[in-house]
């Protein structure tokens, strides 16, 4: 018999006793009008619609799909719809335990069931980005000949854990995460549907939040958590699900943390002081203060780049490219794995030299600007490369920096009405001692002043 989604043998036990399978199997939509959320992938003539017979076949069927999406919001129950409903032919291979011998074998089955009974097959392969790039090379052919209809899902970026020959010939569908609406109209279809738990019990709203913020928008991790907290309650004889039985029974503590209110900005803010006071540690308490409430990782990357501007700036000029890089790596991993590469980011930060001397040099010429402290542009450092600005004096006299010694002219750049203004006062902290030696020296050389002796006093060390 061919790997199937579900095998005949369990399907039978599961309709003989419902209860022996995990209410987030029991709770499986049957049809792609049940699916929560990913409503952009379901309107009328998707490709997944398509796939279960909601349109034409031949020359315009179905194409190959890659479904890209963190754990847990819907890619193998969009697999397991599509099993359901079609009429096709569907095989389930994982790449954790799948081979190319695998894969063959399910592309010479779909060729005889095509050929012999005009019965087409859709492959769901898990895990794709687990293949290698010969494992993957294997399914082209079938791809392209249209010998299998591949469904594939990915938790990683496709873009770069997936061959371009066989993205190419697929069409991805990024799957995008719950919001606490969509897992909130599940956990109340599964406290009433008789799939479910049948309104055995029920919910109060404080249980509700947070049975939202522990499942970080994942449908599988919230049906768990509710399936236990269900346990408890009916073992102790209780006809609701208590915030107390929830914790016990999850093992998890409520973190008071309104996301959408006060806590949101009050932990924050206490993060980012945190870390500009260099405690490292209490700034890993609110930063796991926010990834236990849920709080959106990229939101929390954002407030880490601008600390490393703000607070840091020069005195450690890597922080910035550290905080970029962990926004970056947030977006392409998600949690849970994302805490890691916050947490690196947060550490480091907290631990660099500070320096707001960035953020007091542009808040002081915001300042003169919009007190009118602005004037024209010198003659000679306008636009000149137009007809008629010769005889408007523009550009003339301009001292070309990299003609002279040392690269600096002596000549007046900022207006007259700022012009012997200093905004920019640096620290001798970190690496910005460096950078106050060089910029006294440099205005210095601006002014038209003499260069100081070539034994004169040495630099500060850092």
């Amino acid at each position: 018999m061919e790997p199937d989604l579900f095998t005949a043998a369990a399907e039978d036990r599961q309709e003989k006793d419902p209860a022996s399978s995990p209410l987030a199997v029991r709770m499986r939509p049957r049809t792609l009008d049940e699916v929560v959320g990913q409503q952009h992938l379901l309107r009328p003539g998707s490709p997944l619609r398509r796939l279960v017979g909601e349109g034409g076949g031949g020359p315009a069927g179905p194409s190959s799909v890659l479904l890209w999406g963190p754990p847990g919001i819907g890619k193998t129950t969009l697999a397991y719809v599509v099993s359901q409903a079609t009429q096709k032919r569907f095989v389930e291979l994982s790449a954790i335990t799948a081979g190319v011998k695998e894969v063959r074998a399910v592309i010479d089955g779909a060729r005889r069931s095509s050929g012999a009974y005009g019965r087409d097959t859709v492959l769901f392969l898990d895990e794709i980005h687990r293949f290698s790039k010969a494992q993957q090379d294997s399914l082209l052919p079938a791809v392209e000949n249209r010998w299998v209809t591949l469904i594939a899902a990915t938790t990683e970026n496709p873009y770069f854990s997936v061959i371009s020959p066989l993205l190419s010939r697929s069409l991805l569908l990024t799957l995008e995460p719950l919001t606490d609406d969509d897992l909130r109209g599940l956990l109340r279809r599964a406290l009433t549907d008789e799939r479910g738990l049948g309104g055995a019990v029920t919910l109060p709203e404080d249980a509700e939040a947070h049975l939202l913020r522990i499942a970080g928008g994942d449908a599988r991790r919230a049906l768990t958590a509710l399936e236990a907290g269900a346990g408890a309650a009916l073992d102790k004889g209780e006809p609701e699900i208590t915030l107390t039985s929830l914790e016990e029974a999850v093992d998890r503590a409520a973190v008071k943390y309104d996301r959408a209110g006060d806590q949101h900005y009050d932990v924050a803010s206490a993060l980012i002081k945190s870390i500009r006071g260099s405690d490292v540690d209490a700034a890993l308490h609110y930063l796991a203060r926010m990834i236990e409430a849920g709080e959106d990782p990229r939101f929390i990357a954002r407030r880490l780049m601008i600390s490393a501007s703000e607070d840091i700036g020069l005195a450690d000029p890597t922080a910035l490219s550290t905080a970029v890089a962990a926004a970056q790596a947030v977006a392409l991993i998600g949690f849970p794995e994302a805490a890691l590469t916050l947490s690196h980011a947060t550490i480091a930060l907290a631990l660099a030299p500070k320096s707001n001397a960035a953020t007091t040099a542009i808040g002081a010429a915001l300042a003169d600007v919009r007190a009118g402290l602005a004037g024209p542009v010198p003659p000679h450092l306008r636009d000149g490369h137009y007809q008629g600005a010769k005889k408007l004096g523009h550009a003339q006299g301009y001292l070309y920096p990299h003609d002279l010694p040392g690269g600096i002219a002596a000549q007046q750049y900022a207006p007259d009405k700022i012009h012997g203004k200093r905004y920019y006062e640096p620290t001798r902290y970190g690496a910005e001692a460096r950078y106050a030696d060089v910029v006294e020296r440099v205005r210095a050389r601006l002014r038209g002043d003499p260069p100081p002796p070539a034994d004169g006093p040495a630099a500060p060390s850092s």
